[in-house]
């Protein structure tokens, strides 16, 4: 059955990268520079927390933290917002669910392509940005991040899609979530460098939001690959996939009842 989800997610592939599209462009349908506002709107959080947190951290070398916090910061920007907006999804979606027979299969590829555009979008912008202060980052995105950023991709939908489902049966996990990002955020070193955290480093080592961000930032700053993490990191990806996929194929006859 999770195969027959997977043939019809991918025969309507097209169907579902262009809805996603279509809501990314009306969400910014009466601005002037349209979807550049993703990117725009990174940009200047990275310049505003790089100045204040250089000036907090003493940072002598503001070009490196220029790049070290632009490159966490959009990844994580993506990431949280996946999962912020994961517990809304079927809520979303409520109406067609209900009322079509389209596989729930294709409202979650939807919602991945969307955040996957945004970021696309914001990244893209940033890292020209970033280009002028570390222009090796280009050499290192054509030959080396792809590995870390394939888990990244696969971590942005499985692991939002786990917090879906469950929000099904606990609507009380929908209140917990941006209480769980922003701890996560404060003790992940996206503004700081993890030997700050002293002995409190071990967080940074569990923290897998953390573990799939710095994986694809490190490789894109100093060019080199943990292939030990990132191949731990896909095997759980594959397998967050599959248990995701199978939790939810078991749990959508039940699915309209809770909408």
């Amino acid at each position: 059955m999770i195969w027959s989800d997977l043939k019809f997610a991918y025969h309507s592939r097209t169907s579902w990268w262009f809805t996603a599209t279509a809501r990314t462009r009306a969400r910014f349908s009466k601005t002037i520079i349209g979807n550049y506002w993703l990117g725009l709107s990174n940009l200047l959080s990275i310049i505003s927390l790089g100045i204040v947190y250089g000036v907090v951290f003493s940072i002598n070398d503001f070009r490196s933290y220029f790049v070290y916090l632009g490159l966490g910061l959009v990844l994580w920007n993506s990431l949280s917002s996946a999962i912020n907006c994961a517990p809304e999804l079927f809520a979303h979606n409520a109406q067609n669910i209900k009322n079509t027979n389209v596989p729930i299969i294709f409202y979650t590829f939807e919602e991945w392509s969307f955040h996957l555009q945004i970021f696309l979008q914001s990244f893209s912008l940033v890292f020209i940005f970033m280009l002028f202060f570390k222009f090796n980052l280009l050499f290192h995105l054509l030959v080396s991040v792809w590995f870390p950023l394939l888990n990244f991709i696969l971590f942005i939908y499985w692991f939002p899609l786990i917090i879906c489902i469950l929000s099904i049966w606990y609507t009380d996990i929908s209140q917990l979530v941006p209480v769980v990002l922003q701890i996560l955020f404060l003790v992940s070193p996206i503004l700081y460098n993890k030997e700050n955290l002293g002995d409190l480093l071990w967080i940074s080592n569990i923290n897998l939001p953390y573990q799939v961000i710095s994986q694809v930032r490190d490789c894109l700053i100093f060019g080199e690959i943990d292939f030990r993490v990132c191949f731990f990191l896909f095997a759980l990806n594959l397998s967050g996939v599959y248990v995701s996929l199978y939790i939810l194929q078991k749990q959508k006859k039940y699915l309209p009842f809770f909408l």
